[in-house]
């Protein structure tokens, strides 16, 4: 089960590409909490979603985390979501 921690209304990646940004987290099987980022294209295409990006200790750190990404952390974490995505593709 997967809970919504954060969501972005729009990020511009360096190409131009619009997405919204979901930011989730589940609780793991040590208790922690992980949380990922799912880049969904706002014209077209797949959802990209990422590797889980961190571990924190409880819902509300997870939350905190979230709410302090900014596009330079987004522009890493969509890389990491591309190749991923080509990857799986392969």
């Amino acid at each position: 089960m997967r809970d919504l921690i954060e969501h972005i209304d729009e990020y511009v990646a360096p190409d131009g590409e619009r997405y919204a940004v979901d930011v989730y987290g589940r609780t793991g099987a040590d208790g922690m909490w992980e949380g990922w980022l799912e880049f969904v294209p706002i014209a077209r295409g797949d959802t990209l979603p990422t590797e889980v990006e961190t571990e924190q200790s409880s819902r509300e750190d997870l939350e905190y985390w979230a709410s302090g990404l900014t596009d330079t952390y987004f522009e890493g974490a969509i890389e990491r979501a591309r190749e991923d995505h080509r990857e799986k593709e392969v």
